[in-house]
């Protein structure tokens, strides 16, 4: 047990034992000179740390709740009223304890988290096993886990195979399996197998190490309401000691001035958004939707219109080639000309051309020269002292090459849903090939269950051209498709988007989206584990890597805002009847005490609610 609860603990008993002997000898013997000093013990036990918070405060121009319960205190010593001030003293101390012990349960997921940290890390040294704590592991180092383990580096797999659970990262409750030149990731746990991995990224560059200090960044950023009760109540506070002063002016009763100073204390007002908040954010965390702060969780609960990229995000982003034609060169020709000129791209369709190029050709050394990649449209570069465009119709067109000769070949593959890439060679066409990239099994479902809660519109923003998008905006029931969009097309658009339906979110890789992302009302990543730069451009990070997490985070942010809300009216609700309540004498200051922390307590369990929040997740995945 840690000194400082010890010491709050012992407190609480101390100030328990002597309000209650206080109530005893007060009904027993009235207010005797025992009374009273009993009852003065009592006063200050528990109220001695709500004087000094007080006293903190107005050293820095804030008056807060602990002003307001500090001066109906002591009012209600100078009258006489012991035993209010002992009791008020007593609640108030009691009800601090309690919210405090309560809200700590909102936090419970940052602190499931930090348990899934793992202690210990087995490492091979001069050819044996050493034991040692993670943050010592060296990267390249080779560690071993064994069944049962927490994994504790970022790293590739160079021998075994194993299933491993991956809910700490991406919230999916499915084991995955991974073998030999597969990726695993820091927190994740292997339930059978052994894995031997070399080490990528250790310590606090590991994906879980940085997830874990995004959840913690996000539970201190506020939400807009959040700011607003906060700098309200600045303002508040002093307004009810001058409504105190003007009611004791007017009716000369000093009871009601001070039970009003301590039913208006705003504490259930001012935690109402953030106990909230955390909740949501703790439940999005826990199923792989990280929101980064609260203002973003009201964000994506009023968006209307929710704007898609297609390569990676509706689709695998694992395109494959299906077909290559060529137009008076060998095929292998062809494909060898465009894998060294892709040699240094990271587009998934230039992966795509690489892998299957390796798999016909093999390795060769051959280098490009003056290699200039051209945002939406492909790379060129100079290969055999000749220039080499490799893109679409737009990069082509821009070099004035004449299609005719593959148009009615492309058109044909585009209506098949294929994205084509076209290579020209000075003034012709020398071939294309059709890559396909297969739509993800969740999209079409994700996509329903945005328009049957309320979005109004599903758009596609994407590079590809018009056919081929088609193709994939009829097959997922998307409303709106815009094809042959650079970068800046998409920023223009979804601001004429922005324009027509008001709150916006964009959904993107994060890798060739952030301009649109950083543009929306809302940028929503699809993160993938190991994904740094969703984590860093997105507001909300789908850390599965699918979009399977969008609906859930549409309904959890709805839900915390609703939580919020109703935590909001219940506080206001119950300060206008305590109000009236002292207006009419029928609630005196311990009552008026007792009512207030009830109602703190409340709106706490009220946000608790949300960490059992779980709709449908699994539905979709």
């Amino acid at each position: 047990m840690q000194p400082h609860k010890l010491k709050q603990n012992h407190r609480i008993i101390g100030a328990s034992i002597l309000v209650t002997v206080s109530f005893i000898l007060n009904k027993t013997l009235g207010y005797t000179w025992l009374t009273i000093m009993v009852m003065a013990a009592s006063t200050l036990i528990a109220g001695i740390p709500i004087f000094v918070n007080a006293v903190r405060a107005i050293r820095y121009w804030i008056v807060g709740i602990d002003a307001l319960v500090t001066i109906a205190v002591i009012g209600a010593w100078f009258i006489g009223e012991y035993w209010e001030a002992a009791a008020v003293t007593y609640l108030f101390m009691i009800g601090n304890y309690l919210e405090s012990r309560t809200i700590e349960r909102t936090k419970s997921a940052i602190q499931a988290l930090l348990k899934l940290a793992p202690d210990t890390a087995t490492v091979r040294r001069s050819g044996k096993e050493v034991t040692i704590n993670p943050e010592e592991v060296l990267p390249g180092e080779l560690v071993i886990v064994k069944p049962g383990e927490k994994i504790s580096i970022d790293g590739t797999i160079v021998e075994g195979s194993a299933y491993i659970n991956q809910s700490a990262i991406t919230g999916e409750s499915l084991s995955v399996h991974k073998a030999a030149s597969d990726t695993v990731y820091s927190g994740t746990i292997i339930e059978s197998g052994y894995l031997l991995i070399r080490a990528d990224k250790v310590g606090e560059d590991t994906t879980f190490a940085k997830i874990l200090e995004l959840v913690e960044e996000a539970q201190d950023k506020k939400a807009r309401t959040q700011k607003f009760l906060e700098k309200f109540s600045r303002y508040y506070t002093p307004l009810v000691i001058l409504l105190a002063v003007v009611l004791f002016a007017v009716t000369r009763d000093i009871v009601m001035a001070l039970t009003l100073l301590v039913i208006a204390c705003p504490g259930a007002l001012v935690i109402s958004a953030p106990v909230s908040i955390v909740a949501g954010i703790g439940n999005g965390a826990r199923q792989g939707v990280l929101f980064k702060g609260g203002e973003m969780l009201e964000k994506f609960s009023s968006v209307k219109m929710v704007a898609f990229d297609k390569t990676g995000t509706l689709t695998r982003g694992k395109p494959e080639v299906t077909r290559i034609l060529t137009y008076g060169m060998p095929k292998e020709e062809l494909l060898k000309i465009v894998a060294v000129g892709e040699a240094y791209s990271e587009h998934p369709l230039a992966r795509a051309i690489l892998s299957y190029a390796d798999k016909e050709l093999g390795r060769f050394d051959e280098k490009p020269t003056e290699v200039s990649y051209i945002p939406g449209q492909g790379i060129s570069f100079i290969f055999e002292d000749k220039l080499v465009l490799v893109g679409n119709r737009k990069l082509l067109a821009s070099r004035n090459i004449q299609l005719d000769v593959c148009e009615s070949d492309l058109a044909e593959e585009e209506l098949l849903g294929q994205t084509t890439v076209i290579i020209g060679h000075e003034q012709r066409v020398l071939g294309m090939i059709s890559i396909a990239d297969p739509v993800r099994k969740e999209a079409k479902q994700v996509i329903q269950r945005l328009k049957s809660s309320g979005i109004q519109r599903v758009v596609m923003l994407t590079g590809d051209n018009p056919r081929a998008a088609k193709a994939i905006s009829d097959q997922l029931g998307i409303d709106e498709t815009y094809s042959e969009l650079l970068p800046q097309d998409k920023v223009r658009i979804l601001k004429e988007l922005q324009n027509k339906y008001g709150s916006v979110a964009m959904v993107g890789d994060g890798v060739n989206d952030a301009p649109a992302l950083a543009a929306a009302d809302l940028g929503i990543a699809i993160g993938g584990t190991g994904s740094d730069i969703a984590m860093e451009t997105g507001d909300v990070v789908l850390l599965s890597g699918n979009v399977s997490g969008l609906a859930y985070g549409l309904d959890l942010s709805r839900a915390t805002v609703r939580n919020m809300k109703q935590n909001i009216s219940f506080a206001i609700l119950v300060a206008i009847l305590l109000l009236g309540g002292v207006l009419v004498k029928s609630v005196n200051l311990s009552y008026g005490m007792l009512i207030h922390e009830v109602s703190v307590l409340l709106v706490v369990l009220n946000a608790i609610r949300l960490r059992g929040f779980n709709t449908s997740l699994e539905e979709i995945k």
